[in-house]
Protein backbone atom coordinates (compact mmCIF):
# COMPACT_ATOMS: atom_id res chain seq x y z
CA UNK A 1 0.00 0.00 0.00
CA UNK A 2 1.04 4.04 -0.88
CA UNK A 3 1.22 5.94 1.67
CA UNK A 4 -1.33 8.17 0.29
CA UNK A 5 -3.93 5.50 0.99
CA UNK A 6 -5.21 3.75 4.07
CA UNK A 7 -7.93 0.83 4.55
CA UNK A 8 -10.82 1.08 6.67
CA UNK A 9 -9.22 -1.06 9.13
CA UNK A 10 -6.39 1.73 9.61
CA UNK A 11 -8.38 4.41 9.86
CA UNK A 12 -10.68 2.58 12.51
CA UNK A 13 -7.55 1.83 14.66
CA UNK A 14 -5.79 5.41 14.25
CA UNK A 15 -9.74 7.24 15.08
CA UNK A 16 -10.32 4.50 17.80
CA UNK A 17 -13.27 3.51 16.37
CA UNK A 18 -14.50 0.51 14.50
CA UNK A 19 -14.53 -0.50 10.52
CA UNK A 20 -18.59 -0.99 10.95
CA UNK A 21 -18.64 2.78 12.11
CA UNK A 22 -16.25 4.25 9.41
CA UNK A 23 -18.46 2.55 6.56
CA UNK A 24 -21.72 3.62 7.96
CA UNK A 25 -20.46 7.13 7.82
CA UNK A 26 -18.86 6.66 3.79
CA UNK A 27 -21.98 5.42 3.02
CA UNK A 28 -23.53 7.84 5.02
CA UNK A 29 -21.57 10.91 3.20
CA UNK A 30 -20.66 9.18 0.03
CA UNK A 31 -17.16 9.40 0.22
CA UNK A 32 -14.93 8.32 -2.56
CA UNK A 33 -13.64 4.45 -1.94
CA UNK A 34 -11.17 2.12 -3.93
CA UNK A 35 -11.28 -1.68 -4.12
CA UNK A 36 -7.51 -3.20 -4.00
CA UNK A 37 -6.95 -6.39 -3.56
CA UNK A 38 -10.37 -7.37 -1.64
CA UNK A 39 -9.74 -4.81 0.39
CA UNK A 40 -12.04 -0.70 0.99
CA UNK A 41 -9.11 1.93 0.64
CA UNK A 42 -8.94 5.54 1.11
CA UNK A 43 -7.32 8.23 -0.03
CA UNK A 44 -5.85 11.12 1.27
CA UNK A 45 -8.66 13.38 0.62
CA UNK A 46 -11.25 10.95 2.09
CA UNK A 47 -9.46 10.12 4.86
CA UNK A 48 -9.28 14.27 5.99
CA UNK A 49 -12.94 14.28 5.56
CA UNK A 50 -13.15 11.55 7.99
CA UNK A 51 -11.10 13.06 10.12
CA UNK A 52 -13.16 16.30 9.93
CA UNK A 53 -16.21 14.60 10.56
CA UNK A 54 -15.40 12.82 13.55
CA UNK A 55 -13.96 15.96 14.86
CA UNK A 56 -16.80 17.86 13.97
CA UNK A 57 -18.76 14.54 15.43
CA UNK A 58 -16.62 14.85 18.71
CA UNK A 59 -17.38 19.03 19.28
CA UNK A 60 -21.07 18.30 18.98
CA UNK A 61 -20.73 15.63 21.70
CA UNK A 62 -18.88 17.76 24.23
CA UNK A 63 -20.74 21.00 23.49
CA UNK A 64 -23.83 18.31 24.53
CA UNK A 65 -22.24 17.02 27.48
CA UNK A 66 -21.18 20.96 28.74
CA UNK A 67 -24.84 22.17 27.89
CA UNK A 68 -26.12 18.56 30.11
CA UNK A 69 -23.89 19.29 33.01
CA UNK A 70 -24.55 23.08 32.88
CA UNK A 71 -28.16 22.00 33.39
CA UNK A 72 -27.84 19.93 36.10
CA UNK A 73 -25.43 22.28 38.16
CA UNK A 74 -28.68 25.06 37.50
CA UNK A 75 -30.41 22.34 38.90
CA UNK A 76 -28.10 21.37 41.75
CA UNK A 77 -27.84 25.41 42.23
CA UNK A 78 -31.87 25.92 42.43
CA UNK A 79 -32.56 22.78 44.97
CA UNK A 80 -29.56 23.90 47.15
CA UNK A 81 -31.25 27.82 46.92
CA UNK A 82 -34.47 26.16 47.42
CA UNK A 83 -33.15 23.99 50.93
CA UNK A 84 -31.41 27.53 51.97
CA UNK A 85 -34.37 30.02 51.71
CA UNK A 86 -37.15 28.33 54.11
CA UNK A 87 -34.81 27.64 56.70
CA UNK A 88 -33.56 31.35 56.63
CA UNK A 89 -36.90 32.52 56.47
CA UNK A 90 -37.84 30.02 58.76
CA UNK A 91 -35.37 31.39 61.54
CA UNK A 92 -36.25 34.67 61.02
CA UNK A 93 -40.22 33.67 61.76
CA UNK A 94 -39.25 32.00 64.92
CA UNK A 95 -37.01 34.69 66.17
CA UNK A 96 -39.55 36.98 65.39
CA UNK A 97 -42.54 34.82 66.63
CA UNK A 98 -40.77 33.80 69.54
CA UNK A 99 -41.06 36.35 71.79
CA UNK A 100 -44.47 36.95 70.66
CA UNK A 101 -45.69 33.60 71.27
CA UNK A 102 -43.68 33.59 74.65
CA UNK A 103 -45.58 37.08 75.55
CA UNK A 104 -49.19 35.51 75.04
CA UNK A 105 -48.32 32.79 77.24
CA UNK A 106 -46.60 35.19 80.01
CA UNK A 107 -50.35 36.73 79.84
CA UNK A 108 -52.11 33.86 80.06
CA UNK A 109 -50.55 32.77 83.39
CA UNK A 110 -50.63 36.00 84.81
CA UNK A 111 -54.59 35.84 83.75
CA UNK A 112 -54.53 32.76 85.58
CA UNK A 113 -52.54 34.04 88.47
CA UNK A 114 -54.96 36.87 88.97
CA UNK A 115 -58.17 34.61 88.36
CA UNK A 116 -56.04 32.31 91.33
CA UNK A 117 -56.13 35.33 93.27
CA UNK A 118 -59.31 36.66 93.17
CA UNK A 119 -60.74 33.21 94.25
CA UNK A 120 -58.66 32.69 97.35
CA UNK A 121 -59.58 37.06 98.29
CA UNK A 122 -62.98 35.67 98.00
CA UNK A 123 -62.63 32.37 100.49
CA UNK A 124 -60.58 34.31 102.74
CA UNK A 125 -63.22 36.83 102.84
CA UNK A 126 -65.76 34.40 103.57
CA UNK A 127 -63.87 32.44 105.60
CA UNK A 128 -63.05 35.79 108.06
CA UNK A 129 -66.38 35.68 109.15
CA UNK A 130 -66.78 33.91 112.47
CA UNK A 131 -69.34 31.46 112.60
CA UNK A 132 -71.08 33.35 115.58
CA UNK A 133 -72.24 35.85 113.16
CA UNK A 134 -74.40 33.97 111.15
CA UNK A 135 -76.83 34.04 114.11
CA UNK A 136 -76.55 38.25 114.10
Amino acid sequence: MSKNVKTIKELADELGTNKTRISRIINKNSIPTQKIKNKIVLEDNSVSLIRQYFKNEMQQRLALQDKKLLEEYKSEINDLKALKMPSQDTKEEQANSQPQEELETLKEQIRALNDKIKGQEELNNQSSKKWYQFWK
